[in-house]
């Protein structure tokens, strides 16, 4: 039986922010931007879409007069993402 897949997590930046936040303690946006090569205004959209799902948290600080925000994945992203991992092994191994 195929589980329902997070249709939050299964946009291809979503997904990408997600599992590099997993990887690391917090991350700033000019990393993440770098990393998953998008705009800034995609990542802006996408990582606000995480944060009201509650799935990742946005901390706004300045460092010196340069604004900086940073991510980090929260416990129900945590468990958001190994729930989306687990539905798509029944996609990978179906019957098992």
């Amino acid at each position: 039986m195929f589980k329902t897949l997070d249709p939050l997590l299964h946009s291809e930046l979503r997904l990408a922010v997600m599992s590099m936040l997993l990887a690391v303690e917090k991350a700033d946006f000019a990393y993440i931007r770098e990393k998953t090569q998008s705009t800034a205004g995609n990542l802006s959209v996408q990582l606000d879409k995480l944060s009201q799902a509650g799935y990742i948290k946005i901390e706004k600080n300045f460092k010196g007069k340069m604004p900086c925000t940073s991510c980090q994945i929260t416990p129900e992203g945590v468990n958001a993402f190994e729930s989306y991992v687990e539905a798509l092994k029944t996609y990978l191994h179906p019957g098992e």
